[in-house]
């Protein structure tokens, strides 16, 4: 299968991987580790693809990126995560934070949060999960009730949790809940929802981590206890957040090219095993064979979604069946890549760099089917929109 996007997307790569040999350590395993220094390699590295213009590549010239094609974008999207996401967290802000901001967010929105972004000075959180409300986010609970001051805003009162980055981000793209099912208009929990745009530096929030074996940053608690907001936090339309929500789906998780990680780790065993590989038993070389095929699987859907996006064709069934082939090649890539891992039998600096990647997208691996909306809801999703397409 030719992948070639043509002589750009070549010399892009080539840009982006003398970058990454330049500026991030050999044994670097991303910004979210014990070791500070590595948030601060990823936060150095953002201001450095910023500088070159390769941040937010294709974002409009006039939100501050190089207005470059989408397949641009994704070359960056794919040279990163193949390498570790050495932006750290920022990919989060570039590739839908800022994206959504343009689509809904009003000129000063704009103007205050998009140039941060495409700078690469500023970290942004995900306040959507809740205790009872994770896969089924509607139920969130969450509440933003009118203040009773006499001032045109609101006071939110709630807990998220599971919310990567809370420690370290300045702002937080916050779901809540502004009109509670029964009232007025509000029919459905879907309706009813805003999304606003808050400080993480505001005394009304707190945030506590929350041990895992990913390491820290990636799980936290955030508790709003009267967090005031007004009219200018607003993203979008009061009580019409949740069609804001759709749209942050799509764009989440099309934006996470773990395959290109998964394609460089298993491209990389028959060099570091050596003489070994041919040893191995054919039963793990063949699941190996399988999981690159996987790989182009999850490209290929990547790329029908990179397209259907770019025409504003896309919809939540789309963006479910990738996540479904991108999560379980995550997991059984991950079980084929320590059955290999194991087989090493010497030690220099090659295998101390393969072996330490495969634990650290091993222990990833387990927390992908509930990320960013669990696997089982994606595969309702994906039934929906099967159906609804049969009906037509």
């Amino acid at each position: 299968m030719d992948f070639d996007m043509g002589k750009r997307a070549a010399a892009l790569r080539r840009e982006l991987r003398d970058l990454v040999d330049e500026e991030v350590p050999e044994h670097f395993l991303g910004a979210f580790t014990d070791d500070p220094a590595d948030l601060q390699t990823a936060q150095r590295f953002c201001r450095t693809l910023a500088a070159r213009n390769l941040l937010c590549l294709a974002w409009p010239e006039e939100f501050g990126g190089g207005g470059a094609t989408v397949w641009e974008q994704t070359v960056v999207r794919e040279e990163m995560w193949a390498h570790h996401e050495p932006r750290g967290a920022q990919y989060m802000g570039v590739n839908w934070v800022g994206p959504i901001i343009m689509r809904h967010g009003t000129a000063e929105q704009q103007s205050t949060h998009l140039p941060p972004i495409a700078a690469g000075e500023v970290i942004w959180c995900q306040g959507f999960s809740e205790p009872e409300a994770g896969s089924d986010l509607a139920s969130l609970r969450t509440y933003a009730r009118r203040a009773d001051d006499g001032s045109e805003g609101w006071l939110v009162s709630g807990q998220k949790i599971w919310t990567s980055y809370a420690t370290m981000a300045q702002w937080c793209f916050l779901l809540a809940r502004t009109s509670r099912v029964g009232e007025g208009a509000t029919q459905k929990k879907q309706q009813g929802l805003t999304v606003f745009l808050v400080p993480m530096d505001d005394p009304a929030i707190t945030v506590r981590p929350i041990g895992c074996m990913m390491g820290p940053h990636h799980l936290n608690e955030v508790f709003f206890d009267d967090l005031r907001v007004t009219e200018a936090d607003v993203l979008g339309t009061v009580d019409q957040g949740w069609s804001i929500v759709q749209d942050v789906m799509s764009f989440e998780r099309v934006g996470i090219a773990r395959y290109a990680r998964c394609e460089r780790l298993l491209a990389a065993a028959p060099e570091v095993l050596g003489v070994r590989w041919d040893e191995l038993p054919a039963e793990l070389r063949g699941r190996w064979v399988r999981m690159l095929t996987h790989c182009r699987r999850a490209r290929l859907l990547a790329y029908r979604v990179v397209a259907l996006q770019a025409s504003g064709q896309i919809t939540p069934g789309d963006a479910a069946a990738y996540r479904i082939a991108v999560t379980k090649l995550d997991q059984d890539s991950a079980e084929v890549l320590m059955d290999i891992a194991a087989e090493v039998r010497h030690s220099d600096a090659r295998a101390e760099w393969f072996l330490a990647e495969v634990e650290d997208h091993w222990r990833y691996s387990q927390a992908s089917t509930v990320s960013s909306g669990s696997i089982e809801m994606q595969r309702i999703l994906l039934s929906r929109a099967m159906l609804a397409g049969g009906r037509k």
